[in-house]
């Protein structure tokens, strides 16, 4: 198994063997070479100054939404101030200039799973936008980690109007890059004094989900229908969330009439029809009905239109079952728009999902999307492997 954290500790770099240290990571941040967290390799050769740990925790140990304190790491015998960047208000996402100022390099160790609502990308996107607005430098080095749904893109690039914690602005639905690949995106998009500083992945897009990065993101397959299957939080079913299989499986107690209709399909996935009972989060402890998303191309897996499929299977359900809703609850901080706004967040994709136009409407903003990105993004591309739309 290679070990990014090794290549990165064998830099001979002199910020980071005599240089005041930053670190942006959680548990993903974990070398098997050296059987330890890169917090604590950094304790041994540098001053490494704090740790910043991203929404679920330093150890993922947290479910969604739910604030975190950083003082609850004092019993690990960390060697550093760990700083939590999702707290109770929305201030807390970004990071304190203060705890910025007194550093020589910020070491960024997180794994993405190639969604715009993943939020560890966003936090890493509002350090950028913190050194751009206060004019200063920041040498910042990124271990690069792979990217489980590939090269494939879908969506459209998200407008400035509906940015939010689970959208940065001018990224589309499933992006195709990799961390660093977005820290390069998101250094052009703010002009910040930051020179980037990458470990390259020995393979950029096979993940082996050895260690997972949030509590609800078990497996590369997880991923891989996370494009359209976190638009489920915008709404009252049940996305998964207290089973075995968050994402996949998704349904509501009042679907058992539904259930037995043939929904909509999707090429390289199967609709399985089940029940289960979610052991917390939504319809907690009740019987729901619904269905378990089943890919079906083991040689190419990231070839399912993830975000397609659920945008069709969310206005079949919505026209045909008088109990389903969209969420009204306060969502990752914003209460002034629905959640599904913030996630689906383009006039088309919200007016087809309420019966407002048609399949031609959908399917040309989403190839024109897929397109816009690609061209945008592929400056930014550090491996071999291009952009491919699935529009």
């Amino acid at each position: 198994m290679h070990d990014p954290i090794d290549d990165f500790l064998a830099l001979p770099d002199a910020v980071l063997h005599e240089g005041r240290l930053g670190l942006l990571a959680n548990m993903t941040a974990w070398s098997p070479t050296h059987r330890c967290y890169l917090w604590d390799a950094l304790t041994k050769r540098a001053t490494l100054q704090r740790v910043f740990a991203p929404e679920h925790g330093l150890f993922a140990e947290l479910q969604d939404q739910l604030p975190q304190d950083g003082a609850a790491y004092r019993d690990l015998g960390i060697q550093a101030e760990v700083v939590s960047l999702y707290g109770e208000t929305e201030d807390s996402l970004v990071v304190d200039t203060r705890q910025l100022a007194d550093l020589d390099a910020l070491v960024v160790d997180l794994q993405d799973v190639g969604a715009r609502y993943y939020t560890f990308a966003t936090t890493l996107s509002y350090i950028f936008d913190r050194v751009a607005s206060l004019g200063t430098k920041l040498e910042l080095y990124v271990l690069d980690r792979p990217n489980p749904c590939g090269r494939y893109v879908e969506g459209i690039p998200l407008a400035t109007d509906h940015a939010s914690f689970v959208g940065r602005p001018g990224l589309p639905h499933r992006h195709g890059l990799t961390m660093a690949e977005l820290a390069s995106f998101y250094l052009e998009e703010t002009g910040a004094d930051v020179t980037l500083h990458v470990v390259p992945c020995a393979d950029p897009f096979v993940w082996d989900g050895s260690v997972g990065p949030s509590p609800n993101m078990p497996t590369a397959n997880t991923a891989r229908v996370y494009a359209g299957g976190c638009l489920l939080e915008g709404t009252n079913l049940s996305e998964g969330r207290g089973t075995t299989r968050p994402f996949e499986v998704f349904g509501a107690p009042w679907l058992a009439q539904l259930m037995r209709e043939e929904a909509p399909q999707e090429a390289g996935a199967t609709l399985r029809p089940l029940r289960f009972v979610p052991t917390f989060h939504k319809h907690a402890g009740e019987v729901c009905h619904g269905w378990q998303i089943q890919l079906t191309d083991e040689d190419d897996p990231s070839r399912y239109a993830s975000l397609r499929h659920m945008l069709r299977l969310l206005r079949w359900v919505r026209e045909r079952a008088p109990l389903f809703r969209w969420r009204t609850e306060k969502y990752e901080f914003r209460s002034d728009r629905p959640a599904i706004e913030l996630l689906a967040a383009d006039p088309v994709l919200l007016d087809w999902l309420e019966g407002r136009c048609g399949d031609h409407d959908l399917n040309d903003a989403l190839r024109h999307g897929a397109a816009s990105w690609i061209e945008r993004a592929r400056p930014h591309l550090r491996y071999s492997q291009d952009l491919v739309s699935l529009a």
